[in-house]
């Protein structure tokens, strides 16, 4: 782990070392610094907690370099891609992702991200998500949209982001008029969390059927 009592420059580039061997013979140490970098800056411009920027910055970054990877056909796999994109990311796409990672498992790879993320997740994400029996994973937090995860996409769901949702070539799209939990008490947000239950499965059985 990095050591917390670095400077942030010091432990930027640590943990840029730290990709470089993970992505050894597939980005140029150049490129991961760049998108670490970017992946810092723009976390910094909305995270309330800037303790932990350079842990989060590090999963972004890895995120993207996963997403670019398969994208130039570097990484070869046939597991279909799901985006995830509400304007926070804070409620409605941490529920999807969090509930087709939970129901799809190895057979689906699950992304989510706003257009204008919050500083922290929604209190009652992790409540309603915990009485389902499904636990939000580690790595959960508010993270911007990025060129190199809907470029990676097979399909991207939005969720109530209005004008500002992504638009690319090649990708399916799929929109889910969810209310926003912002500011809902635990039940609204329970009612949420099975309306996007119910889509979720329904997606995951198309997504099935076609790899079959």
């Amino acid at each position: 782990m990095t050591d917390p009592t670095l400077m942030p420059d010091t432990r930027l580039l640590i943990t840029a070392a730290r990709l470089a061997g993970r992505y050894d013979g597939t980005f140029a140490p150049e490129t991961i610094q760049r998108l670490l970098a970017d992946s810092y800056q723009r976390l910094a411009e909305h995270a309330s907690v800037h303790t932990h920027l350079v842990l989060l910055a590090e999963r972004l970054a890895n995120e993207r370099l996963d997403a670019l990877a398969h994208t130039q056909a570097l990484k070869h796999s046939t597991t279909p891609r799901v985006l995830f994109v509400c304007s926070g990311n804070a409620g409605r796409s941490q529920l999807a992702a969090a509930l087709l990672a939970h129901l799809g498992g190895e057979a689906v790879h699950v992304s989510s991200a706003g257009t204008r993320p919050a500083p922290h997740l929604d209190p009652h994400v992790a409540e309603v998500l915990a009485e389902a029996g499904i636990p939000l994973a580690r790595e959960a937090y508010p993270k911007p949209l990025t060129e190199e995860v809907v470029a990676a996409a097979d399909v991207v769901v939005t969720m109530g982001c209005g004008d500002a949702c992504p638009l690319s070539a090649g990708r399916r799209y799929l929109d889910w008029p969810v209310p926003d939990p912002d500011g809902a008490t635990v039940e609204r947000v329970r009612a949420i969390r099975d309306e996007i239950a119910a889509r979720v499965q329904a997606l995951l059985a198309d997504l099935t059927a076609q790899q079959q």
